[in-house]
């Protein structure tokens, strides 16, 4: 595994071995955020992944967890939050070539029933080994987008924001509350209040 492809997997090791299996922990740095726009994990992230790859007859199943940490902002009052998240991936990887490898009848059948493994492959979403490489990124952010919360709070009970002011309720005194005027008779209003100023102005001078 690189740095300039953290999910990028070596399985040199497993490759056409049939009952194989590695275990590791490794540690991967996100090079970018992932998430959605209200809450993701940031860019340069640490996250540790506790990895099982399996070798099997199709190619190589992969098997992970992955603890993070999300940040963003509470969708009511758009203060910060952040979300704990536990991931879990697993994905058979297939063989590029598994077709042109089995030879012979195996090959034979693998053509006769091409049509319907397109169309399998077509309502499925089946990943494939570039050589000896396993790539772990699509089913990674699969797992995270569809593990955070669509609008995140930073409590359940959150009140949000005064739509007046834009002040936070939960900052607000009880009986806050904002003058609610007609807007066929705003502009009246405001004549009035002008005039009101206006004779309270000639008062002074008078005086």
């Amino acid at each position: 595994m690189s740095k300039a492809a953290p999910f990028l997997i070596d399985t040199r090791e497993l490759i056409r071995r049939p009952g194989e299996m590695r275990e590791s922990t490794i540690e991967i740095v996100t090079p970018y955020a992932i998430g959605i726009d209200v809450i993701g994990i940031p860019t340069g992230s640490q996250l540790l992944m506790d990895l099982r790859l399996e070798s099997v007859i199709e190619g190589v199943l992969a098997t992970a967890t992955v603890e993070a940490t999300a940040v963003g902002e509470c969708a009511r009052c758009l203060d910060p939050v952040s979300e704990d998240l536990d991931l879990y991936i697993q994905e058979l990887y297939l063989y590029d070539d598994d077709e042109r490898a089995s030879g012979g009848k195996k090959a034979k059948k693998a053509a006769k029933h091409r049509e319907e493994d397109e169309e399998m492959e077509a309502d499925e979403a089946l990943y494939r080994l570039d050589g000896e490489m396993l790539d772990l990124e699509p089913p990674f952010l699969d797992a995270v987008v569809l593990a955070l919360p669509f609008a995140p709070l930073c409590d359940p009970e959150c009140p949000g924001l005064c739509v007046e002011c834009g002040l936070p309720w939960r900052e607000l005194p009880a009986d806050h509350a904002h003058e609610m005027v007609d807007p066929r008779w705003a502009d009246l209003k405001n004549r009035l209040d002008l005039g009101g100023s206006a004779e309270m102005g000639d008062t002074s001078s008078s005086g």
